[in-house]
């Protein structure tokens, strides 16, 4: 029985026991393995198999990178013929495979730690305008999602703001630092808008069209393009005077009002007349577009080729998107954009806790008609094209970041495990919460003689 004075107090017990609570969970769920250092003196790869992506696999090779950069890429004979510094460490890697770090085109790492727990969302912004967001302002390093995607050879993500039509802007972050600008590699990589379904849905009781379902559509499109139309006219009249009062959400939009590859539009957008119509909204006011999602862009790939739009295919894990759709439907459709024509990366269906099983998407693909070859590239180099960092990332040449990893075997394949992985030249500690677990756990039973030493 709860007295009065209890109930008096009761709601700030509450309060107080959730706090502790939720202090608690964000305390037990810190990732303690810390930052890699700066690359010292000079690495060697030797006696692996190199997969550049960029261009041909290179057996037996020897594979050089100082100061983070790509230095050397021969075959591992030269090395006989060179003298090496004293700083150089040269590290056997015969019988293993070498390819550029995963890049997940589409992620929250960072941003949400646990489901359940709203206050670990970072992601989910207020308000249906607000492109003056980043989300890597809100990235935290000591997520423990980060080293379990690392521990599977993703080095890259881009992580995304959500909720409202356009919610802020994309960035793209190496998965090692010590702070979110540690991390950062480009910390404006487009502006995220998630475009209105276009077509008039039925009432989900009764099957039947909502009395003002189209005017709804309209509505929000209309929305759209006035906010855009206020951003062209805003960016006008500070052009024609610098010393007018700033908007800083208005001016989060004007680098975007140019058709360059560096600032584009990221639209999500499945359906057929979804995807035209943000087509056509890019289009006429002269703006560089990416279509995310893209579940029907094979069937308006001209419009798309003749726009130069790629598409982030937003997970190949996924049911068929229609009641009549083949089985397959969601497991084709990167093969289908690359006989179309139609650039496209592979992002994981998983935005979180299992960006780790991006490799398997881009295996279902090569499974269901993708070329292996292309299945690979569509997780890393042609990811690094759509987010504007292949200048660095997303392929093995000299001059460029290195940031790789050397595994057991193939990529695609299940039963491949990743060695050692470098990001930017520093190479960085596999361990993960699930690999301290898996050992603490394997002690246990060595002890209980449950299993062999």
């Amino acid at each position: 029985m709860i007295t009065s004075t209890q109930s008096r107090y009761a709601p700030a017990i509450i309060a107080l026991l959730a706090s502790v609570l939720l202090l608690f969970t964000q305390a037990t769920a810190q990732d303690l393995i810390p930052a890699a250092p700066p690359q010292k003196g000079g690495v060697i790869l030797a006696g692996g198999t190199v997969h550049t992506v960029s261009g041909d696999t290179i057996q037996n090779a020897a594979l050089g990178f100082r100061d983070g950069k790509i230095t050397m890429l021969a075959p591992a004979s030269v090395l006989k013929t060179i003298t090496l510094t004293p700083d150089t460490e040269i590290v056997d890697i015969t019988g293993k495979h070498v390819y550029p770090g995963i890049i997940a085109a589409i992620t929250r790492l960072g941003l949400t730690e646990t489901e359940a727990v709203r206050a670990t969302h970072d992601y989910d912004e207020t308000g249906d305008f607000t492109p003056e967001v980043r989300a890597v302002v809100a990235v935290n390093p000591d997520s423990t999602l980060i080293p379990v995607a690392r521990l599977n050879g993703v080095l890259l993500a881009g992580v995304w703001p959500s909720g409202g039509r356009v919610p802020g802007r994309v960035g793209v972050i190496r998965l090692d630092g010590w702070t979110w600008q540690d991390m950062t590699v480009r910390d404006d990589a487009g502006l995220a808008v998630n475009w209105p379904a276009v077509r008039p849905r039925p009432d989900t009781w009764t099957g039947k069209p909502r009395p003002d379902a189209t005017d709804r559509v309209i509505d929000q499109l209309d929305a759209i393009n006035r906010f855009f139309d206020a951003a062209s006219a805003y960016a006008k009249a500070h052009a024609a005077d610098p010393d007018s009062p700033r908007d800083l959400r208005l001016e989060a939009v004007t680098p975007y009002l140019e058709q360059t590859a560096d600032h584009r539009l990221l639209i999500h957008a499945n359906d057929y007349d979804q995807i035209v119509s943000a087509v056509t909204f890019a289009s006429r006011r002269g703006l560089s577009a990416v279509i995310v999602g893209g579940r029907d862009a094979p069937l308006c790939a001209d419009l798309l080729k003749a726009n130069d739009i790629p598409v982030i295919v937003d997970g190949v894990y996924r049911f068929p998107k229609r009641a009549d759709s083949p089985h397959d439907e969601a497991y084709t459709l990167p093969a289908r954009l690359h006989d179309a024509g139609v650039r496209f990366c592979i992002a994981g269906a998983d935005h979180d806790g299992n960006v780790r099983n991006l490799p398997y998407e881009a295996a279902m693909a090569a499974r269901f008609g993708l070329d292996r070859d292309e299945a690979i590239r569509a997780v890393t180099l042609s990811a690094a094209h759509i987010l504007g960092i292949a200048d660095t990332y997303g392929s093995i040449e000299q001059g460029k970041s290195a940031t790789l990893i050397v595994t057991t075997g193939d990529i695609l394949e299940i039963p491949t495990n990743t060695t050692l992985a470098y990001i930017d030249g520093r190479r960085i500690d596999l361990r993960s919460k699930q690999t301290e677990l898996r050992d603490k756990y394997t002690e246990k039973y060595r002890q209980l003689h449950l299993i062999d030493d």
